[in-house]
């Protein structure tokens, strides 16, 4: 099957990670503008309340993540990855611009944060179809060798998904000014998802099925029950282990990249816009490295750079993001250094989510990668990652205390390092255009 690789197969990586960016960049404008949504949405009078309410509807959206993998993952497997991953697509645009009509608070009152939640719930199950679509399209495309560095391209796009929606921010309230975003041009970024989802609906129309998918439904191996397949055969070990993996992954990624963002808001004091200036910075110029640590593994491994990755975070994380409170002190940031410790933060991100894409692609026979994929994949980014906004915020709030707050991101990476030194196989070596692929050793 190596001779299939298509001739185009950059195109489709483009392709794949472009649509991938813009879903990435709905789901994440509602973080960004968590704060202005808790006004918008909830009870002014309990500010605090308001804001934890917000976020925890933002890891709602995680939570339920999973259930669309679920669902998805079953649709991949069964009708194809390219329609699969065009229905994500559509509905996660259409969730997404649906947020900049709905009526606030003072409107219509507990209705909206009921609208707020259905949308929510929208974005979620569709992203959880989203990933294990892209992820698989991408690894079912390109040659063994390079599967690291392929993919690594792919997973550049949730970061610059949301330097995407951090720039957009940026300019509209530049644009229209402080007063005019807070009255009612927060809902413009919500909007904008209408035009961009059509664009990337028109790009994704014009890809092909993948030649690895069109091959077992030529030659009718297909599964008949991708669910039962994966989990109620051994492969629910193999899932586990992935969970695993993926759940460490999950936690130094939101740690890394997105609590960096509630950190400065609202520990630092610092205020949005500045905000914005900074984490978008750090995650341009550290993006690269998922590139580039995804290339390191198709050299020397995927699991000794994750693995990598998990040990850095745990030991590094308390006295990083104590010294990024001393560098953004109110009225004396230190723009530079503020922008270094965040590269540093998504520097670790590239460790641990540079290679995974190859490592879950591998790891899973053809027939059922998509759910096998799928679900792993948003139970320890939705479930483990997707609660460090939540918890980190939460214990902060309580507390006051840095080392309280830190606490979920120290501990998890240190725990699935240990347990993946164990568990973890290594993928490298194994041809995803064979047949039936081989099972990794466990």
């Amino acid at each position: 099957m190596a001779s299939q690789i298509p001739r185009d197969f950059r195109r489709v990586i483009v392709a794949a990670s472009l649509g991938n960016v813009i879903e990435w960049y709905d789901f994440y404008i509602f973080g960004s503008l968590a704060a202005v949504l808790s006004v918008k949405f909830f009870e002014k009078g309990h500010p605090v309340a308001a804001l934890l309410s917000t976020i925890a509807l933002f890891t709602a959206g995680f939570l339920i993540r999973p259930l669309g993998a679920f669902l998805f993952g079953w649709l991949g497997d069964r009708v194809g990855r390219k329609y699969t991953f065009l229905i994500t697509l559509s509905g996660m645009g259409l969730g997404t611009g649906a947020i900049g009509l709905i009526p606030t608070f003072e409107s219509i009152g507990l209705t909206a944060a009921f609208l707020l939640f259905a949308l929510r719930m929208i974005q979620g199950l569709c992203l959880g179809g989203e990933y294990g679509g892209a992820i698989t399209y991408v690894a079912e495309h390109v040659s063994d060798e390079r599967r690291g560095y392929y993919t690594g391209w792919l997973q550049t796009s949730p970061t610059l998904g949301i330097v995407m929606s951090l720039a957009v921010i940026i300019a509209v309230r530049s644009y229209f000014g402080e007063q005019a975003f807070d009255a009612w041009a927060w809902r413009v970024p919500f909007l904008l998802s209408f035009l961009l989802v059509a664009i990337a609906i028109y790009i994704r129309l014009q890809l092909q099925e993948t030649p690895i998918f069109q091959e077992i439904k030529a030659r009718g191996q297909m599964a008949r029950n991708p669910w039962k397949e994966a989990f109620l055969t051994a492969n629910i070990k193999f899932v586990l282990i992935a969970c695993i993996v993926v759940i460490g992954e999950g936690v130094v990624w939101y740690s890394g990249q997105f609590w960096a963002l509630y950190f400065l808001q609202q520990v630092s004091k610092v205020d949005p816009l500045t905000t914005a200036y900074i984490v978008g910075a750090g995650l341009l110029i550290a993006s690269p490295t998922l590139i580039l640590f995804g290339w390191l593994s198709d050299l020397i491994g995927r699991k000794p750079v994750i693995l990598g990755g998990f040990l850095l975070a745990a030991l590094t994380y308390y006295p990083l993001y104590s010294w990024l409170g001393t560098v953004t002190q109110p009225g004396q940031i230190n723009f530079p250094v503020a922008v270094f410790i965040i590269f540093i933060l998504v520097s670790y991100v590239g460790m641990v989510y540079g290679p995974i894409g190859a490592f879950l692609a591998e790891y899973f026979p053809s027939r059922i990668r998509y759910t096998s994929v799928s679900v792993p994949y948003h139970i320890g980014n939705g479930w483990g990652g997707g609660l460090v906004p939540f918890i980190t915020s939460a214990a902060f709030q309580a507390t006051g205390s840095l080392g309280m707050a830190l606490i979920y991101p120290i501990a998890v990476p240190a725990v699935c390092f240990v347990a993946c030194l164990f568990l973890m196989p290594e993928t490298r070596k194994i041809s995803i255009w064979e047949p039936t692929e081989a099972r990794p050793a466990s």
